[in-house]
């Protein structure tokens, strides 16, 4: 595949994706950190047009002016922004000028990627492309959040994201010893990625499987978010305040547990993999099960044995830079390195992750308290 056709089939998916969609779910916004699908649609297309097209097509004339402030995402060196939690008063532009902002703009994607390419244009295209692909996942788990606060739970599509099954039980026990983390390779990775080194690891025992539904049924029956005892300190405030019982999109209906997915409302399976689980829900079921969350070096080491992709997996490790590793200059720079505090990593990828858009090196990062992502629970001891 070329880099044109991988272009063109990235930005396509994204299109299918919104196929699914009606005019009037283009514009809500339902929390600060869930973004309208107008503005990842937007927003994806300003990053190639920002990144690539003004600096190397020559004369190339920008769709409209006000776009660079409407959606640049966190980019601070690249001016004034639009604030996050006003992202779903963009009534106007409509969708339907979006896409021919994004028609615009694969134009003259097509027009530059058809000439011969330098590395640089390359890189940061491949980087463009990864980008999107990280959005296409937001927009899902962003669209369920605002569909979940609607009385009806109306339904997307057939794929509901949560049916899985782990394939394996038991534990892997990987002995003491030294270990290269990171990656290595000729491909694409994220910058946090890089900055390949050794790290010993005592012996540990990691869970083949995910922790299911029916596991943390159990820990609920068993008062678990009423304990305080498994609770770190900042997730015990966390649960007082928001009061916060069940995992996020759990209700009880007629004394059975349903949860909402994209294809409506629907009673929990509990030989399904938990997921919407922030760290501290993580960190606690760990606690009441006498064991602990593995670290991302743990994670990394086993995950070659492992079955993984269905839940990002929390891990009990902070997003902390790599030996060696540099913050790139200009705007790029702000991409990863300027997040790596108060966040914690996840590994793995979900249901919702776009195909090819996982490693085993991959490091996604988010608050503790953040429960929106396809996110789960592997135990360690």
């Amino acid at each position: 595949m070329t880099i044109l056709e991988h272009y063109l089939d990235t930005r396509h998916y994204t299109e299918q994706l919104c196929k699914h969609l009606q005019p009037e779910d283009y514009t809500p916004q339902s929390a600060v950190f869930s973004s309208p699908p107008k503005w990842h649609i937007a927003h994806t297309t300003w990053f190639f047009e920002e990144m690539i097209l003004k600096e190397f097509l020559p004369n190339y004339k920008v769709f409209d002016d006000s776009y660079g402030y409407l959606f640049n995402s966190y980019y601070n060196s690249l001016g004034e922004r639009l604030k996050r939690e006003n992202r779903g008063l963009i009534t106007r532009p409509n969708h339907q000028t979006i896409f021919e902002y994004r028609a615009h703009v694969d134009a003259h994607m097509s027009e530059l990627l058809k000439q011969e390419t330098s590395e640089n244009l390359w890189k940061l295209t491949i980087l463009g492309i990864n980008h999107e692909q990280q959005h296409q996942e937001l927009i899902l788990t962003d669209l369920k959040y605002t569909f979940s606060h609607n009385p009806t739970y109306p339904k997307f599509w057939n794929r509901n994201l949560i049916d899985n099954t782990s394939p394996d039980a038991g534990w892997l026990s990987v002995e003491e010893g030294i270990f290269q983390i990171g990656y290595k390779g000729d491909g694409f990775c994220f910058d946090n990625e890089l900055g390949r080194h050794r790290v010993f690891l005592e012996s540990f025992e990691i869970s083949k499987s995910l922790v299911t539904n029916a596991e943390y049924i159990d820990f609920m029956n068993d008062d678990g978010y009423n304990n305080p005892d498994y609770w770190l300190d900042e997730g015990w405030d966390w649960i007082q305040n928001q009061k916060i019982k069940t995992p996020l999109y759990w209700k009880q209906k007629e004394s059975l547990w349903h949860h909402y997915t994209l294809s409506g409302l629907q009673p929990v399976d509990p030989d399904h993999s938990i997921t919407h689980i922030s760290y501290y829900e993580a960190f606690a079921f760990a606690q009441w099960a006498g064991c602990r969350l593995p670290t991302e070096f743990e994670w990394e080491v086993a995950s070659k044995q492992l079955v993984w992709g269905e839940r990002w997996e929390w891990t009990n490790s902070a997003y902390l830079p790599y030996p060696q590793f540099k913050i790139a200059e200009g705007a790029i720079g702000e991409y990863n390195g300027k997040f790596m505090s108060n966040q914690m990593v996840l590994r793995g990828a979900s249901t919702a992750t776009s195909k090819n858009h996982s490693r085993n090196t991959y490091r996604n990062f988010f608050q503790p308290n953040t429960r929106w992502q396809f996110s789960g629970i592997r135990l360690a001891k």
